[in-house]
């Protein structure tokens, strides 16, 4: 790897020769394209801040100066130049590295939060605390994204940053133009009325050049040329940017020069107080097939080809897909329906309502807190507003779904993609705590179907309700087979399967197969079955309200197993445990689901296995708990 297998520090990116730093830039960008196209990832961004990210660890004592990267999704350079190069075979994998920062993978990970925006408030609480301490030398730095500056949290803690005029904090804005897709709202319109003044540029340039034929370099000339700037903004550069915040504010600088960027992080490490360094970027930056993917520039890949970016393997149509096909047909026959994201309109599945239906579609940037409410105000007004966001992302919004949306009985729709265990993005992408969230607002109904059929069918059941928020949750990943009930009770319970064989030895267990556990629950109920049990298997398909039918089961088997991709805390079990204390139904109730702790990054089936929500586990859970009745 050359300049790269020399590097094991920060130290020793240090000590390399300025004029082998494009080298060393370009063996990093193989080295990304090479294993990510193996493994799968982020590619897109952090191919964009190759140069940003050594200027950064030439320029700042890491881990002594926190670096903190905003979403962290493009920290891949970050651990290249940290020690970690060797580990990207393992990346995004059961026991490897993590497809963020990580707090257990280096003292140089400072957080890993993979939510956007927080980068900003970490900054601002780390140089509170190194004030305090007396450790005033240390400066902190935030990379944070024109995408996650779409976020109010950002704004929250610059109006902090700001008012503390002696803390050094470095804000790196990396400015690519895009989150997964372009950036949007009044924020980015002043942005790129920055970023297109191209004139500053080449003041900047010929500045230089003549400062240096006087024998003027590094850092003393990019403070000659940053007085000049001075001078001369107000033709050059926009004031509508950061103009009240009393922050100083270096820029735009080129994102792959790293000259000129290790000048402006010099000229920022050196500066007293917090201080603005906007770096424009582009994102995949060095690999064609990226640079020329309109959609996302490749911001989080598959396994594909190194040399051409295709994927290895085309993917089987997934739940999102169901959900982009239901929602466009159901907006050509109700012109009430409008739709909002959170800065992913691909991802979550609404770019083809987004192209047919533009005036009724809305990407409010990072904002999920805004999302919600500003849906609210939709639905006041008449409308009947569908949010698809993460089920993850949920989280940050909850305040606003109970005070904003649930409080009013408001009929907003929430399509909560991703929920459940998603796997190899790691502890922040799981959306384990959607439906215990979800569940505690009252009047809210929550669907979780078990196949692309109910998807559909859910959907528009959510669609039809006036008179309260509904949420329909479906995992990541591609549909699983369909499970056709073997009939269907008044409130709506699928049945699934039920036996009632005269040789049993007299157990009854109920099965409540929770979404796309459906299958999971038949291949356990199979096994059970062949023990001489009877096994009946349902789908509530609506877990709140809890369906009178689960209730008039439960009491006429001998246990009740609840079997649920969310976490057992605060979850489905635990909604159906309350209805049948309240109804004195006495029957045990085994509830099986994901346990209280953070999972790491593995596979979906290498998680569930973990916590025995796969059919040994499983069928060993009810097994034990049938032994102990007997007992």
């Amino acid at each position: 790897m050359g300049i790269l297998s020399g590097l094991s520090s920060p130290a020793d990116l240090k000590a390399v020769d300025a004029d082998h730093l494009d080298d060393l830039a370009e063996e990093i960008r193989h080295l990304l394209v090479d294993k990510v196209s193996a493994t799968g990832g982020h590619l897109g961004p952090n191919l964009g801040v190759v140069e940003l990210t050594i200027a950064l660890h030439r320029v700042f004592n890491s881990p002594a100066d926190p670096i903190i990267f905003d979403t962290s999704h493009q920290s891949y350079v970050h651990k290249i130049l940290t020690g970690r190069a060797d580990q990207f075979d393992t990346l995004r994998q059961s026991g490897g590295l993590s497809g963020y920062t990580d707090r257990g993978e280096s003292d140089h990970d400072w957080t890993e939060s993979s939510h956007a925006s927080a980068a900003l408030s970490y900054a601002d609480g780390l140089a509170k605390a190194f004030d305090i301490t007396g450790q005033k030398e240390r400066k902190v730095v935030a990379v944070v994204g024109d995408g996650a500056l779409t976020g109010g949290m950002c704004w929250e803690a610059l109006n902090n940053i700001a008012s503390g005029h002696d803390r050094n904090v470095v804000i790196v804005v990396n400015d690519n133009g895009r989150s997964y897709s372009p950036t949007i709202g009044g924020f980015a319109t002043n942005l790129a009325q920055l970023r297109m003044q191209r004139s500053y540029d080449e003041i900047m340039e010929h500045g230089k050049k003549t400062l240096k034929s006087m024998g003027w370099v590094g850092e003393r000339t990019f403070e000659a040329l940053q007085a000049f700037k001075e001078g001369v903004k107000s033709q050059v550069i926009p004031t509508e940017m950061f103009p009240e915040l009393g922050m100083k504010y270096v820029g735009p600088v080129h994102g792959h020069d790293l000259s000129m960027l290790i000048d402006a992080l010099t000229y920022a490490r050196n500066y007293d107080g917090p201080i603005i360094v906007h770096a424009v970027t582009e994102k995949g930056h060095g690999f064609a097939p990226a640079v020329n993917d309109l959609a996302d520039q490749m911001h989080a890949t598959g396994v594909i080809d190194p040399i051409t970016g295709e994927p290895k393997s085309a993917s089987s149509p997934g739940w999102t897909n169901i959900f982009t096909e239901e929602i466009v047909q159901a907006a050509e026959e109700r012109e009430d329906i409008v739709a909002i994201t959170a800065a992913m309109a691909g991802p979550t599945g609404l770019s083809e309502f987004a192209e047919k239906f533009p005036s009724r579609f809305f990407d409010v940037g990072i904002a999920e807190q805004h999302a919600l409410t500003s849906a609210a105000g939709l639905a006041l007004g008449g409308l009947h507003p569908v949010v698809a966001i993460y089920a993850t992302f949920l989280n940050r919004a909850f305040d606003q779904l109970v005070m904003d949306v649930g409080l009013l009985d408001l009929p907003v729709t929430l399509v909560l993609d991703r929920a459940g265990v998603t796997g190899t993005d790691g502890a922040s992408h799981n959306g384990v705590w959607d439906m215990a969230i979800t569940s505690i607002v009252p009047g809210i109904k929550v669907a979780a179907p078990r196949d692309g059929s109910q998807l559909r069918e859910l959907f528009r059941e959510c669609l039809d309700v006036a008179d309260g928020p509904t949420a329909v949750r479906y995992p990541k990943g591609s549909l699983p087979e369909e499970h056709p009930a073997l009939m269907r009770l008044d409130d709506g319970v699928d049945i699934l399967r039920y036996t009632d064989s005269a040789e049993s030895d007299g157990l009854d267990v109920l099965i409540v197969s929770v979404g796309c556990f459906a299958g999971l629950a038949l291949d356990a109920a199979e096994r059970i079955e062949a023990e001489g049990v009877n096994v009946t298997v349902v789908d509530p398909r609506w877990i709140t309200p809890v369906a009178p039918s689960l209730i008039a089961l439960a009491d006429d088997h001998d246990l009740v197993v609840v079997i649920e991709d969310g976490i057992v805390r605060g979850g489905v079990g635990s909604l159906i445990s309350e209805a049948l204390d309240a109804a004195e139904v006495n029957t045990p109730l085994r509830r099986l689901g994901f346990p209280d702790f953070y999972p790491a990054h593995a596979s979906r089936d290498e998680l569930l296995a973990e916590v025995g929500l796969d059919v040994d586990g499983v069928v060993d859970s009810i097994t034990a708990s049938l032994e102990a009745l007997t007992d």
